[in-house]
């Protein structure tokens, strides 16, 4: 891990290579997702899982305004982020994976998906996505030995 200087004296800032990265991702059961909804950035949290290999899966609602972005594309470049931050110790993680957002329409799969990502509110969520991660990057937070 290659360190890098920090705002806080007493915190080091340590980049993680890809395995690590998407292992912090799968840890946590929610990020943000960031896409281009009307040539202007848009982000909504959802909950998310990541397969073994690598590929995000989220579920959102068809009339949603990321699945709405995603129906006329074949693929729609998206990012995707989750951390784990300390406010008080100034500590913990984030991951940003960049790449191809694309609705999954396999049944099987679907099905499978449903059934491992409940929905967090009582709105329909009739769509699944997974992003191929094409660009994975992470850091950590860590106070400074002395």
């Amino acid at each position: 891990m290659e360190d890098l200087s920090a705002a806080d004296e007493g915190r080091a800032v340590h980049q993680l290579d890809r395995a690590e990265s998407l292992r912090l991702l799968a840890s946590v059961p929610v990020g943000r997702v960031v896409f281009t909804r009307n040539a202007l950035p848009a982000i909504r949290p959802v909950n998310h899982l990541v397969e073994p290999n690598g590929k995000i899966i989220v579920r959102t609602r068809f009339a949603a305004s990321l699945t709405t972005a995603l129906r006329g594309n074949s693929g729609l470049v998206v990012a995707y982020e989750a951390d784990e931050i300390d406010p008080a110790r100034r500590i913990g993680w984030s991951v940003v994976v960049t790449g191809i957002a694309r609705p999954v329409t396999d049944a099987e799969r679907v099905a499978k998906f449903e059934r491992l990502l409940r929905p967090w509110v009582d709105n329909i969520t009739d769509t699944v996505i997974e992003i191929d991660p094409t660009i994975v990057r992470g850091i950590r937070l860590v106070e400074k030995s002395k």
